[in-house]
């Protein structure tokens, strides 16, 4: 089933984000996690693709063959464009064909200042969807930043990529990770206003520990609103208090979205299902009234 679909219901999707395992990593835990996370039952389940590279695109198109195959719930590959040439999209592309995966994520991916890339066939994202959409009857997905992309130059450069990635064959976009809910509603009327019209899943990740969410903020640019600083002072010392608050955090920001009306709900879930039962457990009874 294309995802798109999904939205039609006017019901927000709800969906998870899972990585594949680390290179010469436990495939197990992998699978107990999609386990416990089937049972939760998401719309879809996404899988990233970890660094530049033919195995890790394997490890991403493996998983996500047993989430639509096996697991029969739909699957959004991940896929990126950095340094792969265009013989290399139209193999992992076969390759999903063949695996009856119906759904991808289009990214650039990051740039690493210290790799010489072998190719350059795709520039940008946009470059990537265009191809994806001459090569194959693929639902594409892309990633949107409701603070711009840390790259763009300005937020009205970001907007005008954006509008490019849509306009060459993107069927929804799902955001990056975001902690305040205003950045993201100021985000979406200046998107509807440039008539991208399709749907928008909003990406929340709930806070572990301190050390992960400064990363993400450094690789992000995410704003840290001052109650959300707060909880990170207050419990930085309490790995238990801080992921009890941080979840907390997250149910009050989705409790939020869905009020609005977003389009879909996507868990950056870090391959912890315990986290997404205990946000699908607190909100339930929201989700149950928009079945």
């Amino acid at each position: 089933m294309k995802i798109h679909d999904m939205f039609r219901s006017g019901k927000p999707v709800l969906s998870f984000e899972i990585f594949p395992p680390k290179r010469d990593g436990d495939v197990s835990s992998v699978i107990r996690t999609i386990d416990e996370l089937a049972v939760l039952k998401p719309n879809y389940i996404s899988v990233t693709y970890g660094a530049a590279g033919s195995e890790r695109g394997l490890d991403t198109v493996r998983m996500a063959s047993k989430i639509k195959n096996e697991y029969h719930i739909e699957a959004l590959a991940h896929l990126t464009s950095v340094g792969a040439s265009e013989d290399d999209i139209k193999r992992i592309l076969s390759t999903y064909k063949e695996q009856n995966i119906e759904n991808i994520l289009a990214l650039r991916g990051d740039l690493d200042p210290n790799t010489v890339l072998q190719s350059r066939d795709f520039k940008y994202a946009s470059d990537l969807v265009a191809f994806i959409k001459r090569e194959g009857d693929f639902d594409i997905a892309a990633a949107c930043y409701p603070e711009s992309h840390v790259e763009a130059r300005s937020k009205t450069t970001d907007l005008i990529y954006l509008k490019d990635k849509v306009q060459n064959g993107v069927d929804f976009l799902v955001t990056q990770l975001f902690f305040d809910n205003e950045q993201f509603y100021s985000f979406r009327n200046e998107v509807r206003s440039l008539d991208i019209n399709i749907p928008i899943t909003v990406g929340i990740m709930p806070v572990l520990n301190r050390k992960q969410i400064e990363r993400m903020v450094a690789l992000s640019g995410a704003t840290l609103p001052e109650k959300f600083k707060k909880i990170l002072v207050k419990y930085e010392d309490k790995p238990s208090a801080l992921q009890d608050a941080g979840i907390a955090y997250a149910c009050e920001q989705i409790v939020d979205l869905l009020s609005s009306g977003v389009d879909g709900i996507h868990l950056y879930v870090m391959n912890k299902p315990e986290i997404a039962q205990r946000i699908v457990q607190n909100i339930s009874g929201i989700l149950n009234t928009m079945k």
